[in-house]
């Protein structure tokens, strides 16, 4: 009995968080966002996947100190934006400036490395 209340104890946690995560990124948007010259912020992430919880988390706080960016997330599952934007596993992030790619890395979830990543492309 203690294993399965531990269990629930462990998967509710994961399965709200799983449950707040929602595509952004549109073609529309991320175009925009680059002729407009910004810097843009795309991570991916799939469901119940908690170092993709982790790393939106530390995003969520970079994205108050950096509000001159543009942060985008998707679903990896969805295969058009994976393909499009050369990604194929969850918890990867990149980075464009001036139409580029400037910056990636696949499970980062430490907010310094982030900040220091944008901090050295902006």
């Amino acid at each position: 009995m203690k294993k399965i209340i531990f269990l629930l104890i462990i998967l509710i946690p994961l399965s709200v968080s799983a449950g707040e995560k929602k595509t952004t990124f549109t073609n529309e948007i991320f175009n925009k966002a680059q002729s407009d010259g910004k810097t843009v912020v795309v991570s991916s992430w799939i469901k119940y996947c908690t170092s993709c919880a982790s790393q939106m988390k530390a995003l969520k706080d970079v994205e108050k100190d950096f509000n001159n960016l543009v942060y985008l997330n998707f679903d990896v599952r969805e295969k058009a934006i994976a393909k499009q934007l050369n990604i194929q596993f969850q918890t990867t992030l990149v980075i464009y400036k001036n139409n580029k790619e400037v910056y990636r890395s696949l499970g980062e979830l430490s907010k310094d490395k982030i900040y220091k990543a944008i901090n050295s492309v902006i």
